[in-house]
């Protein structure tokens, strides 16, 4: 007799209810105004696209939740806007969404600091707050990739640590992801800071042959 095959258990489908709705029109409302870097992009769009990769990787509600609201800390009223978080949507979504802000401090510290802070932070980051912290970044060179085939080295100019700095966040952010346990989102941020980083190089590349060719065209 030919032994049975267990079928592999397909995960519960995530049901979205009343306090994701909440979430959604409470992250419109705090970010209403705000756009993306420096482009006509509703800031809302990024919190929308975040929460997708979550839910694509396995979170639950609470999770999509965090991913909604993973910036209205750093963005939108920093360490009370927390406590009101933790009132809305409970422990668990504010634990995550403290976890994916590198400050809640007015004005905030020196870039570098603030990206080296939050690297060693994410060394003892649990799971669910990597998961998030992992999805915003992932959209976050998505979009730069986009944006740099577009546009070119001027991307760059979006970003408080420009391009050489830049660079190296994300290189940092994939190696330290990389760590622990993976999943989808992790592994996918991998191969796009990959993808940013050869694009970049290429990019070097021509340039300094482009300029090479016009100094040697003026002797």
């Amino acid at each position: 007799m030919k032994k049975k095959t267990k079928s592999s258990a397909k995960p519960p489908v995530v049901k979205l209810g009343q306090r994701f709705e909440r979430a959604l029109v409470f992250a419109s409302q705090k970010h209403a105004g705000q756009t993306r870097k420096k482009t006509q992009a509703p800031y809302i769009s990024h919190l929308l696209i975040v929460a997708g990769l979550v839910l694509e990787a396995g979170g639950d509600e609470d999770l999509a939740i965090a991913a909604l609201l993973h910036d209205v800390v750093e963005d939108c009223g920093g360490a009370p806007m927390l406590k009101e978080i933790r009132r809305r949507f409970g422990k668990r979504v504010a634990h995550v969404v403290e976890g994916c802000t590198d400050t809640d401090e007015t004005p905030k510290p020196p870039w570098r600091k603030r990206k080296e802070d939050y690297l060693r932070h994410l060394r003892s980051a649990d799971y669910d707050t990597r998961l998030v912290s992992a999805a915003d970044k992932l959209h976050n060179v998505r979009s730069i990739i986009t944006d740099y085939r577009a546009i070119g080295e001027s991307v760059w100019e979006r970003f408080a640590g420009q391009r050489t700095g830049t660079l190296w966040y994300y290189r940092a952010l994939a190696r330290e992801f990389g760590r622990r346990k993976s999943n989808r989102v992790i592994a996918e941020l991998a191969r796009s800071v990959k993808e940013l980083n050869g694009l970049a190089s290429r990019r070097r590349s021509s340039t300094k042959v482009t300029r090479k060719s016009r100094n040697s065209r003026r002797k």
